[in-house]
């Protein structure tokens, strides 16, 4: 198990490096570049600019501000906004609660959905709830998130007033219900398309499962059609969800940034975009970088419980 875990700590080290790498040289090559802001301001001369560049150690050449930045970044030291001059850590932490609710509260109901959708769909193959439920997974996933969002504004906001448009709470309040009266649109939302993936995943699991000889001997045994689904069926085919989970994590961070921009969620996803808009390089790697290293956080975890509950993967 020890050299399964190093094994996998030393992969996510290299792709972390290689997804620092790429991010930097993009951003410090994007058009603009991070003196954007700057050429805005009336009266900036050649001169002045240069000065600036100097003072920011944007004149030297690329791989040296890149193992600079890295240098910093392993210290502890993300970088000040360009924009506030405030530090990027304490940026990203002040937006990371509402991504964390939001991304929690549609895995939580993307999951329980989905899972029961897929078992219910496979049990009844070829049956109507079945079809309905294929259908369904087909035109979520055909649909962008953004128009989900922008349908469900329309619908439930400004034609029947049930729920909020926007925003996590109601400026003066900020009880638990009305943070959870805010939070029911925008999670659903991002939950929609996720639902889709993991009902139609996991109806292909459990129908994997049912196939298999152990499940033919605990029905020969005269155990009930419930006990064998619970007991023999649905907890074998959890076992691949498990890495699906992990592997959700990079969909469901890219809509929330949709689903954040849509309801005005304030988390990092409209940080991220008012950030680049703004050409706020540090907070935006420090964004990309948060955002890698939570990727690769959940999919070791996933890949550990997996090989926690089944040995061949350790071993194999």
């Amino acid at each position: 198990m020890l050299r399964y875990l190093l094994s996998r700590l030393w992969q996510s080290l290299v792709l972390l490096l290689l997804v620092s790498m790429i991010g930097f040289t993009v951003l410090t090559l994007a058009p603009g570049g991070p003196l954007s802001q700057y050429t805005l301001t009336p009266g900036m001369t050649k001169e002045a600019l240069d000065r600036i560049a100097a003072q920011m150690g944007l004149d030297r050449p690329l791989p040296i501000q890149y193992l600079d930045w890295l240098r910093h970044l392993l210290m502890g030291d993300w970088g000040r906004s360009y924009r506030d001059n405030q530090p990027v850590l304490s940026i990203i932490f002040g937006h990371l609660f509402a991504t964390l609710l939001l991304m929690g509260t549609s895995m939580v109901i993307s999951i329980a959905i989905g899972t029961w959708i897929g078992i219910k769909g496979a049990t009844r193959r070829y049956s109507i709830f079945d079809y309905s439920a294929t259908v369904g997974a087909m035109v979520a996933l055909s649909i962008p998130t953004f128009w989900f969002g922008l349908v469900a504004i329309y619908i439930f906001s400004l034609k029947l007033k049930w729920l909020p448009a926007g925003n996590m709470y109601t400026v003066g309040n900020g009880s638990l219900g009305d943070y959870a009266i805010h939070l029911i649109m925008p999670s659903l939302v991002l939950a929609l398309v996720n639902i889709a993936v993991w009902s139609r995943y996991m109806r292909t699991a459990t129908l994997e499962v049912i196939n298999q000889d152990f499940v033919r001997t605990a029905r020969a045994k005269g155990l009930s059609p419930r006990r064998v689904l619970m007991r023999h069926v649905v907890g074998n085919a959890l076992l691949p969800m498990i890495t699906l989970a992990g592997l959700q994590l990079p969909t469901i961070l890219g809509g929330a940034l949709v689903a954040e921009t849509v309801f005005t969620w304030p988390g990092m996803g409209r940080l991220f975009l008012d950030s680049l808009g703004y050409s706020d390089y540090p907070v935006v790697m420090g964004l990309l970088m948060f955002s890698a290293i939570f990727v690769l956080i959940g999919n070791l975890l996933a890949d550990l419980l997996v090989a926690f509950v089944d040995p061949r993967v350790r071993l194999g």
